[in-house]
């Protein structure tokens, strides 16, 4: 499988005199991927470049990053709104929330029609596709369990419907 970058976060604020950056995550696998994944920081997935970091300080919502090579805060203010890519592989679940998703076709296992993705929500426990038919919108949420196929290349989510979900 063909990795690819996906952006998990955009430096948003300086916060230190030594180089150090706040983010803000635009994805819930913020945190997983920026200490396990390789890294890339740029404009554009196309104007990146990897970079490496150097270490992680604080907790929770106040925590301060540092990469290699970035030492002072000039250097670290001109990152302020470059996003932060994860080199990612086709079969990761963080492509289940990929903004390439909106517009794809959804259906059952069994070949029925649900609709249009309109949205992806990003809920405190799970995120949830907003589904469009007609006048009718679905909320499905992105588990496992529900979620079989994305085939991208064709524009369409497969799932399995629990009872209830789709009443």
């Amino acid at each position: 499988m063909m990795d690819k970058l996906f952006a998990i976060g955009q430096v948003t604020k300086v916060a230190g005199q030594y180089g150090e950056f706040r983010v803000r995550p635009l994805s819930r696998y913020f945190q997983a991927y920026v200490e396990d994944k390789a890294l890339h920081l740029g404009a554009s997935e196309l104007l990146s470049r990897e970079v490496k970091l150097r270490n992680k300080i604080g907790v929770g919502k106040h925590i301060r990053y540092r990469f290699e090579g970035v030492d002072t805060w000039d250097e670290a203010e001109s990152l302020i709104g470059q996003y932060i890519f994860a080199s990612v592989k086709d079969g990761d679940q963080i492509n289940w929330i990929a903004k390439d998703l909106i517009g794809c076709t959804v259906k059952t296992v069994s070949g029925d029609l649900i609709g249009k993705l309109m949205e992806i929500l990003w809920l405190p426990t799970n995120d949830v596709y907003v589904i469009r038919n007609r006048e009718e919108e679905v909320l499905i949420p992105v588990v496992p369990e529900i979620i079989k196929a994305i085939l991208l290349d064709e524009k369409l989510i497969i799932i399995t419907p629990m009872d209830g979900l789709l009443n």
